[in-house]
């Protein structure tokens, strides 16, 4: 008795099986188009996330479009009512004139780059040396310390401008370009953010690094921080932004105009006039520009950052 065997049907060849249905996305083609194997492409929840994505992008780019309309507009048009995108004047680069005549921005654009770098590279490296500690090294009082980092979170930063002040008057640094940095290098949401990822680093990997001889040192070096790179990217770049756009502990600690950052000698570029709008505004799109330049070039690993951390909600 001879038996037959029914022939497959051939899985990449057919588009379209069983009754004319089309097959769903599998492999590549799905995985380009950020869908699931077997999940449609026209889902209704897709459509509506979709959509809410959208909303929101308007409702954060509507303030910053207008923001940088109305720096290009006259003063008179500005504070013309009622206000419209488009002026009936034209547009004119006036209060950018006007900021860059009045204003050093030059010096206050390299001291806050200044400042940034060094607080990020000196936040970096002590976040993550603190952090590698508390999640591989066993010793005693890891867990209460562990703790202290967590609640020291929830201090709001402004309770303790006026201890600072006094550490850096006792200190002799007010008006320094330390008196900037020391202060903000101090981030106890980063320590805990980089332990969480560190603890996912096989140790495995650290033990063979061991037996061959390497310290703890050599090991976190050439083992631990390669394979933290999107994390310590995105720290990087949440720190840099932070510090670029704190205006509060500058403003406090610096009174020269030589030591001003960007955000602080911004706003002593004032009108004999009172409040002008255009220039506001063009200080404003001034002061951001940087950091949109920064995530326009490092927006990869930002992304990334997200999707490795808590962040992204993984």
């Amino acid at each position: 008795m001879t038996t037959t065997v029914a022939p497959q049907p051939n899985a990449g060849a057919a588009g379209v099986v069983g009754g004319g249905r089309r097959r769903r996305p599998q492999g590549r083609f799905s995985h380009a188009a950020g869908l699931r194997v077997g999940e449609r492409f026209a889902s209704p929840g897709r459509i509506l996330a979709i959509l809410a994505l959208v909303v929101l992008a308007v409702v954060w780019l509507l303030p910053f479009l207008w923001a940088v309309f109305t720096s290009f507009k006259s003063e008179t048009a500005a504070a013309a009512t009622p206000v419209s995108w488009f002026p009936a004047d034209g547009f004119t680069t006036d209060a950018y004139g006007s900021v860059l005549r009045e204003g050093n921005i030059p010096l206050w654009t390299w001291n806050s780059l200044l400042t940034a770098v060094a607080i990020t590279v000196v936040t970096l490296t002590v976040s993550s040396l603190a952090a590698y500690a508390l999640a591989r090294i066993d010793f005693r009082g890891r867990r209460w310390l562990f703790w202290l980092i967590i609640a020291s979170i929830i201090v709001p930063p402004p309770v303790l401008i006026v201890p600072l002040f006094y550490e850096m008057l006792a200190l002799n640094l007010v008006d320094t370009y330390w008196a900037i940095i020391l202060p903000q290098v101090v981030h106890p949401a980063m320590v805990f953010v980089l332990k969480k990822f560190f603890e996912q680093v096989p140790v495995e990997l650290e033990d063979a690094a061991r037996i061959d001889g390497a310290g703890r040192l050599r090991v976190f070096w050439s083992i631990v921080l390669p394979l933290s790179r999107p994390i310590l990217a995105a720290v990087s770049i949440f720190v840099f932004i932070a510090a670029w756009n704190n205006f509060l502990w500058p403003f406090i600690i610096t009174s020269d105009s030589s030591l001003m950052t960007l955000p602080v000698g911004l706003q002593t570029v004032k009108s004999a006039y009172g409040l002008q709008y255009a220039q506001t505004m063009a200080s404003a799109v001034l002061a951001a520009l940087p950091l949109i330049v920064v995530f326009l070039f490092f927006q990869r690993q930002i992304i990334k950052g997200f999707s490795t951390t808590g962040f992204g909600g993984q």
